[in-house]
């Protein structure tokens, strides 16, 4: 994150007449000026990561946010530091200018791209571009000038290796400080005023201890105490703007939230009537109104597949246990396994009443037993073996989930099932992501012997799909139990039939950890809407 002058005057060299002479500096301001480039680094990148999360969970493809983040951001700094040569005059009070610039900019931006996003897509576009130029552009400016003041009170050499391992120091706090500890204990609202606080903090400690070198030591001080005042102000308030930006993103009431280390859990109810909804990372997971179509669709005919009866059960995601409320409904299960990596989730499904109301209080079931680790490396490690495996992940909108749903994965799922078993898995939108639907069904058939595709309708989604893998190419649909409100024999065998417009468009390659495509396929998916 460091963009120093290198052409910046030495010591020796003859200063601009326009450029105010620091080789007087003491050591001990001298060595605030270097901590502050430990600060203003671990902020510089800590921005960078708001921004680009805010843009994974609104918008998701967190491969590209990221990656247009941080290119952008160091475009920008770029730019920056290239400006940086043309301050003159009094550079520490340009620095303690810039800081309170950025203070203020980079606590606002998480919660103005909050409130930008239901507007329109455009907007929010220019408002994340616009903040991460503007951000990237300041940071890039406070280090050559912060280096042009150190350079003139010992050698360039040593004052660009002090700066830039501070920078780099820094930089590495602030990365690994934001998904350890910013993001789970504070969340994305909070921790932008926090950061914007700290940067403010930094210019007042610069303020009175260089006082001497400034030319308005009154003004500065005002402008400084102004700024940190309203970031403390909003850092104290956050709970209540984050509440508040929270209404405006999802506008039903909610009742309940919750920013884990892996996810942003909110779940929403309507003021004129119970509709309880689940959203992760913005996205939504299920509506009270429909998730029963849902959720019968994607267990019982898993369930009922083939003529055995199962007697062990797998299931991947599904933590809200509504999945398992299906599953439960079925005679002779003896042991039911959950694995969902965030243990927030499933609390959500085992404490909060509207939701333990929803799934019949399925997780305290002394059937189910609960693991809150990552799939992918249950299924490795695990030493069961199941008759029906059902897989609940979200939409393969990222890298991290598309291995989930790549062939390797598959494989090692097939590994842990019994001989006549089978799987089914939730497989996105045969109609707004066609071609990503039928990527799953093409990597599953170089696993299994019968693959079986259908889909329904989903009110809160539109048009859902699902996949059905077994090791028994002869199996087909056997009883369903009674009660349930959507899935009949009929409406099974209906759901099979997909016409034209909900089949694949190209050529579909099979997904697989080494070619990650199937991320690929759904953002082009989703752009061809």
């Amino acid at each position: 994150m460091s963009n120093a002058d290198l052409t910046s005057p030495g010591p020796n060299a003859p200063l601009s007449p326009e450029t105010r002479d620091y080789s007087d500096l003491p050591q001990r301001q001298a060595f605030i000026l270097l901590g502050s480039v430990l600060i203003v680094a671990m902020c510089g990148i800590v921005y960078e990561l708001i921004i680009g999360t805010v843009s994974s969970y609104l918008i998701g493809d967190s491969v590209y946010q990221f990656s247009l983040t941080i290119g952008f951001f160091m475009f920008a700094m770029g730019i920056g530091s290239y400006v940086s040569r043309f301050i003159r005059g009094n550079l520490i009070q340009a620095f303690i200018q810039i800081e309170l610039m950025l203070a203020i900019l980079g606590g606002m931006c998480s919660i103005s791209l909050f409130l930008l996003f239901p507007f329109a897509p455009w907007l929010y576009q220019v408002g994340m571009f616009g903040f991460i130029l503007t951000i990237g552009f300041l940071v890039g400016l406070e280090i050559p000038v912060l280096t042009r003041v150190l350079s003139q009170r010992s050698s360039m050499r040593e004052s660009i290796a002090d700066v830039l391992s501070l920078d780099y120091v820094g930089a590495l706090f602030g990365a690994v400080a934001f998904p350890l500890l910013l993001l789970p204990s504070l969340g994305l609202i909070t921790a932008s005023f926090a950061v914007g606080l700290t940067n403010a903090l930094v210019a007042l400690l610069n303020v009175f201890w260089l006082r001497d070198y400034l030319d308005d030591f009154r003004r500065m001080l005002s402008y400084v105490v102004l700024t940190v005042v309203a970031l403390f102000v909003l850092t104290l308030a956050a709970s209540r703007i984050t509440g508040w930006a929270q209404h405006h993103l999802y506008f039903d009431r909610i009742v309940w939230q919750t920013q884990s280390p892996y996810q942003s859990l909110v779940v929403t109810n309507t003021w004129d009537h119970g509709d309880v909804r689940l959203f992760i990372d913005g996205h939504l997971q299920f509506a009270e109104v429909d998730e029963y179509r849902y959720h019968e669709f994607l267990v019982h005919p898993v369930m009922s597949w083939g003529d055995s009866a199962p007697a062990n059960v797998l299931i991947l995601g599904g933590g809200d246990g509504l999945a398992v409320r299906e599953v439960l409904r079925h005679d002779g299960i003896e042991r039911i396994d959950l694995v969902d990596l965030d243990p927030e989730m499933t609390r959500l499904g085992t404490e909060f009443a509207p939701v333990t109301r929803l799934n019949g209080d399925s997780l305290a079931s002394s059937k189910v037993h609960i693991h809150n680790l990552d799939a992918f490396r249950f299924v490795q490690e695990t030493e069961h073996s199941y008759d029906r495996i059902i897989i609940d992940f979200p939409d393969p909108h990222n890298e991290a989930l598309s291995k989930l749903y790549s062939v390797e994965f598959y494989a090692m799922v097939q590994a842990i099932m019994a001989p006549d078993a089978t799987l089914v898995t939730q497989s996105s939108s045969p109609f707004a992501t066609t071609n990503t639907y039928w990527t799953v069904a093409h990597t599953l058939d170089q696993i299994f012997p019968q693959i079986t595709s259908y889909q329904t309708s989903v009110p809160s989604f539109g048009i859902w799909g699902f996949h059905m893998a077994s090791r028994d190419d002869l199996a087909a649909l056997g009883t369903l139990p009674d009660g349930l409100r959507a899935l009949t024999p009929q409406a099974f065998t209906a759901a099979t039939i997909f016409p034209a417009d909900l089949l694949p468009t190209k050529a579909l390659e099979v997904n697989s950890i080494f070619e990650p495509t199937i991320y690929q396929r759904y953002a082009e998916d989703r752009k061809r809407l």
